[in-house]
């Protein structure tokens, strides 16, 4: 049996109702397979932890994620925290820094879910999205210029080298 230590980041909002459940899920998968355990340990990062010690993460979060066999991270965000706080200070630096260059995300209807996609039916949609995670959008190049002045600018430049595409086309089923 393969056992696997999972740190888990429930970040803020609604992270906090979806990774109770998702741990739900794993344990359950675990149990009715019987093929691995899981052991946990939280992690209270995020904007709620930026608000009382000036940091998304801990200083040395990476090095302290690092052993752990997988990162379950809920979702991170608050309204009084400027979303590129918590996207420099949690997501680029765990997606960056351990190289979590694929994000997948299966799309597919459900059977008893209405649909907005008319006449539509189990079956008939079913796909896997594949998007680069460090690159593009992430790749936290861009900033805001003449700041709380009326010419104030924001500037975000998506970056796109030809090794980080080639790597998430050749991961892509």
């Amino acid at each position: 049996m393969n056992h696997y230590h999972i740190a888990v980041i429930p970040g803020d909002g609604i992270g906090n109702e979806v990774a109770p459940e998702g741990v739900r899920v794993l344990n359950a998968a675990a149990e009715i397979t019987g093929a691995f355990s899981l052991r946990y340990d939280y992690f209270p990062w995020g904007c709620e932890y930026y608000l009382k010690t000036g940091q998304v993460m801990a200083r040395e979060g990476l090095k302290t994620l690092k052993d752990f066999s997988a990162i379950y991270f809920g979702a991170v965000g608050f309204p009084s925290v400027p979303d590129h706080v918590s996207l420099r200070g949690l997501r680029l630096p765990i997606c960056q820094g351990f190289e979590q260059y694929a994000c997948v995300r299966p799309s597919t209807l459900l059977p008893g879910i209405a649909s907005p996609l008319a006449n539509k039916k189990p079956g008939d949609i079913d796909f896997i999205v594949v998007r680069e995670n460090t690159e593009g959008e992430y790749a936290g190049a861009g900033g805001r210029a003449h700041r709380d002045l009326p010419l104030e600018v924001a500037v975000e430049t998506a970056v796109f080298t030809r090794a980080g595409v080639e790597r998430v086309v050749r991961y892509a089923p």
